[in-house]
């Protein structure tokens, strides 16, 4: 008996994911003109690109030394492999650079748990990681409008700090609430219900960390460290492009808030065309053309998924997946 090769199905979302990204980029491209992207883009200096690109990788690094933390705070008695976390913390980044949706969450969850017990646990722990991301970018928007003096300083930490504990109550009070709800309804219903609960009490063993204030405490420092030290790679391409003086550090951090919100439902690969969208809004109200703002843009997505690739790629090596496997396993996961 002959075996037919299976086919491959197509991935009708992600082709049109593409196809909108090339779209908007087409169009952006034709609005602001080629000329002034040209000649931004053919300007650009290459000592600066190095260093966005090493603050980059430092900034990833800090991410997943954060991560160790939450996750040694989570499993106790667990030895969880220091190597083992940075190169999941490198392939969920270069997931999220290239397919849409947030599947790099997944797939680093995916990695580690392929080496400890727990994966709802190790998903918690990625809950605890947003919770800090969240309060890092509320606090960097609101440092960004306090400067512009529309905030004052004291609205500002209210609300670095109401989203995330709101947050974290929710996850306090739902298994009760799923708990009460699963002894009524439809007997689906109620086992539906039971599970939630049951999954949402072993994420929340991520968030173990905030019990232990030494721990706590080096999770949000090393976490708020990454995202300042994005914000100055996010500067470095200012730098290479011309716009520093212009823009200055206030607005690279601004456009890390814009790019960063405008991720949170992922349209497109990269969020591309809407990422460049998000920053040539930005800058233009920093006063920079949108020819020059859009191949800032460009080049900040071109070193993020650079930095992505050359670090994801031997982590996959290293952990002996495929990107196949990755990619199976982590929609499945998501799933």
């Amino acid at each position: 008996m002959t075996v037919q090769p299976q086919r491959r199905r197509v991935s009708w979302p992600a082709a049109l994911a593409a196809v909108v990204g090339l779209g908007l980029g087409a169009v952006a491209i034709n609005r602001l003109g080629l000329h002034h992207l040209m000649s931004s883009l053919v300007g650009v200096r290459a000592g600066w690109l190095a260093a966005a690109t090493a603050l980059m990788v430092l900034s990833l690094l800090v991410r997943a030394l954060s991560w160790l933390v939450v996750l040694r705070a989570a499993l106790p008695g667990t030895r969880v492999p220091v190597a083992v976390v940075a190169r999941a913390t490198m392939i969920g980044v270069m997931v999220s650079a290239l397919l849409p949706g947030r599947l790099g969450e997944a797939a680093r969850a995916m990695v580690v748990a392929r080496r400890v017990d727990g994966v709802a646990v190790v998903a918690g722990t990625i809950l605890s990681q947003t919770l800090l991301n969240l309060v890092a970018l509320v606090a960097l928007g609101a440092a960004v409008i306090a400067s512009a003096g529309v905030l004052s300083a004291p609205v500002g930490a209210l609300l670095a700090t109401g989203a995330p504990a709101a947050l974290v109550g929710l996850m306090l009070v739902a298994p009760s609430a799923l708990r009460r709800a699963s002894r009524r309804g439809p007997s689906w219903l109620r086992r539906a219900t039971a599970r939630l609960a049951l999954e949402l009490d072993r994420a929340r063993g991520g968030l173990r960390v905030f019990l232990h204030v030494r721990d706590g405490l080096a999770a949000t420092l090393a976490q708020f460290a990454a995202w300042s030290v994005q914000v100055l790679s996010a500067y470095a391409v200012l730098q290479a492009l011309g716009l520093a003086r212009t823009v200055g550090l206030a607005g690279a951090a601004a456009v890390l808030v814009a790019v960063n919100l405008t991720a949170v439902v992922p349209v497109t690969p990269s969020n591309i065309g809407v990422f460049q969208a998000a920053c040539v809004a930005v800058l233009a109200g920093f006063g920079v053309p949108g020819g020059r703002g859009l191949a800032y843009g460009l080049v900040l997505q071109a070193v993020e998924v650079l930095t992505a690739l050359a670090l994801g790629l031997p982590a996959l090596a290293a952990e002996g997946l495929s990107w196949t496997q990755v990619r199976r396993a982590t929609t499945t996961l998501a799933d």
